[in-house]
């Protein structure tokens, strides 16, 4: 029996067979790309977290110096208590690994209770110091911003920053993944004298030098500046009583 080509029905038939050929090719493709998107992820924040810290690295190599200079990684639960501890490979498939923890997704989930986020820090060695790399997120005037900040051993002084964004204006916000905002960051302490947490402030129209909280804004980039502000006082102030109490207990023992 010849098929009626101009019929609906086999219209319809072949629209379908396109559908689920068409469908099955795409699953196929992703499924198949899956293992090398999550190691380009992998990589771009290994990289991300090693320019904090002062180590230039590239895909490729990002594996290589990651291992050799991260020592460990923890998560922390909303009290800055520790719940998982890792070092070695990163296993992508181990959610409780810290480097897991998506805090970008965290931060946009406004349904996750206080009490369910966890946070992750990095420990590394450079420069013959003991460094700690805090990963954090924010919002700046366009869309998400993001990054790393390194703290020195007595978890205050910050040995390195990184930052960077998803739609910031080019020339404005967008300046703050660049060396001259990132650069002023190294010394700065998140304690006062008194050892009260007081953070970094990004002072519209310039910090004063001699300020040991504050650094510059990027002009024109005033809401962007403020994001950063604000990522900066919020993070710290969540990892503050790990520090305080990692602080307390080390006086302790010295």
């Amino acid at each position: 029996m010849a098929i009626n080509k101009n019929s609906n029905a086999f219209t319809f038939g072949f629209a379908i067979a396109m559908v689920v050929v068409v469908g099955a090719t795409l699953s196929f493709a992703a499924m198949s790309l899956k293992p090398r998107q999550q190691a380009n992820n992998i990589e771009k924040d290994m990289i991300s977290i090693l320019s904090s810290i002062g180590v230039e690295a590239e895909r490729g190599n990002a594996s290589e110096k990651f291992y050799s200079n991260i020592t460990k990684r923890v998560t922390l639960n909303s009290d800055g208590e520790v719940v998982e501890t890792r070092d070695g490979e990163v296993d992508p498939n181990d959610k409780k690994d810290p480097f897991n923890v998506d805090v970008k997704k965290d931060y946009r989930n406004t349904d996750l209770k206080p009490e369910d986020r966890r946070y992750p820090l990095y420990f590394a060695k450079q420069d013959g110091k003991e460094v700690v790399v805090v990963p954090m997120v924010g919002k700046g005037l366009w869309g998400p911003i993001w990054g790393y900040v390194a703290l020195e051993s007595d978890y205050n002084t910050i040995f390195g920053a990184t930052f960077d964004h998803k739609t910031e204006t080019p020339g404005l916000g967008a300046e703050i993944k660049e060396d001259f905002f990132e650069n002023p960051f190294r010394g700065k302490k998140i304690y006062d004298d008194s050892g009260e947490f007081v953070s970094i402030k990004v002072k519209k129209g310039g910090a004063d030098p001699d300020n040991k909280h504050a650094v510059d804004g990027i002009t024109g980039g005033t809401i962007t500046s403020n994001g950063v502000d604000e990522m900066l006082e919020r993070t710290f102030g969540v990892y503050d009583n790990y520090f305080s109490t990692t602080k307390s207990n080390l006086s302790q023992i010295q």
